[in-house]
């Protein structure tokens, strides 16, 4: 891979600006993301021990390091020995096995010095059944048909009843809360210098309440947020980037031997819902939740990994990576106790790191309304996934083999078939 000139890259960021929304930190434009599961990225699972790793995370050309919760995990109804980082019991602190809001500061200024940012997963619906708001401001929270604070209950995508043992839910209907939340989230952007958060369950909290959040913590700093959810909605005025499950789970198809280049073409020509061209969706082949509750990327997509990562990367959105997947992370993280990442020399981070490289050098690959649209490519064999992406002067192609058969295929202004192998990829950069 070449590097552009950079008169190219500043056309680029010129035309791009000209056209972008203006709430999208600058920074974010060609970013990645990578999520830290704390507990388990080191056998200490402590902030300092990630801190010491960060000049390893900016050589594997990480922009964004997501943080999972940081703060004390609630004691009643806890699950497992050291229970769930999604029952926050003190919003404004920092759980002490993990260390100090002085190391959070420390890292925070380590990864800007490097030229990183951070975000921090923040849980908004819920807190731990133990959170002294329970006590204080008992009409913080949703009651059960007995007026009594209850564990939350909710429908899944299966039409059941799920229920979280450990957690309480809040009730937005009360406007007091608003203004309390808001402040515990402007804490962390004011005082301990985090550039945004990851909202989990975004879609469980009223969009208006993100809304105004995300107004007054720009008034600080301006923010990038990444919603748990994908209401197109969620990015008018609240969030940055949201899930995209959708591809996930043709992803995970394709790895089943259920789906293939027709189905990412027909996700390409009619996505299942409509997004404004600058919202930027998050693409990924594992999380927290996927890798401990569905499975290892060997397990999920077998040979075909390599190459849902590259579509990952080149598709339009903001790529993740889970930490452990440049080791090739080969287990399902226990998720209530310690059972730490074996790095394993990371074998894959020669991958990650170009494709990371790949994504920050082609202005084409960037994200959103900076990147450029996807224009299916024929290459004379439908099994075939084969695409193009230019923005400016930039252009790339991109030709994915879903499936376990060498597949031959003709690009235009080349002369002859070829032949792709089995789940393997080609990308095309002009020099």
């Amino acid at each position: 891979m070449k590097k552009l000139a950079a008169s190219l890259i500043l056309a680029t960021l010129f035309t791009a600006a000209a056209h972008a929304e203006p709430k999208h930190p600058a920074w974010s434009r060609s970013s990645n993301v990578y999520e830290v599961n704390l507990r388990q990225y080191s056998q200490e699972g402590t902030l300092n021990a990630l801190t010491a790793d960060l000049p390893r995370l900016k050589k594997l050309g990480v922009d964004i390091i997501w943080l999972m919760p940081l703060h004390p995990i609630g004691e009643q109804n806890r699950k497992g020995a050291l229970g769930s980082y999604y029952a926050v019991k003190d919003y404004t602190a920092v759980n002490p096995e993990f260390g100090s809001l002085d190391d959070v500061r420390k890292l925070v200024k380590q990864a800007h010095a490097l030229g990183m940012h951070v975000i921090l997963d923040w849980v908004g619906n819920h807190t731990a059944c133990d959170h002294p708001w329970a006590a204080q401001h008992p009409d913080w929270y949703k009651k059960n048909e007995q007026g009594q604070i209850a564990a939350v209950s909710f429908k899944n995508g299966a039409g059941e009843t799920e229920q979280w043992a450990d957690v309480i839910g809040l009730d937005y209907g009360n406007k007091e809360l608003w203004p309390a939340m808001t402040s515990a989230m402007a804490f962390w952007v004011r005082d301990v210098g985090v550039d945004g958060f990851r909202a989990d369950a975004a879609h469980m909290v009223p969009t208006e309440f993100w809304e105004q959040a995300r107004a007054q913590l720009d008034k600080i700093k301006p923010v990038f947020m990444l919603a748990e959810a994908d209401e197109p909605a969620l990015h008018a005025k609240a969030f940055d980037a949201s899930y995209d499950w959708s591809l996930n789970g043709i992803m995970k198809k394709i790895g089943k031997g259920q789906a293939g280049a027709a189905e990412l073409r027909a996700y390409v020509s009619n996505p299942p819902k409509a997004y404004a061209r600058d919202s930027f969706r998050l693409q990924f082949t594992s999380n927290h939740d996927i890798n401990s509750w569905e499975g290892t990327d060997q397990e999920l997509y077998g040979p075909a990994w390599g190459a849902m990562q590259v579509l990952s990367y080149t598709l339009p959105g903001i790529p993740l990576v889970y930490n452990g997947q440049e080791a090739r992370l080969d287990k399902k993280l226990a998720f209530f106790e310690k059972d730490a990442i074996d790095w394993k020399n990371y074998p894959l981070e020669g991958f990650i790191a170009g494709l990371n490289a790949l994504k920050k050098q082609n202005p084409a690959l960037w994200n959103g309304a900076s990147g450029g649209t996807v224009q299916l490519l024929d290459v004379g064999n439908e099994q075939l996934f084969a695409f193009r992406r230019q923005q400016g002067a930039n252009h790339v192609r991109v030709i994915v083999n879903p499936t376990g058969m060498a597949l031959k295929y003709k690009l235009s202004g080349e002369s002859g078939p070829a032949v792709i192998k089995p789940w393997r990829w080609r990308i095309i950069v002009p020099d």
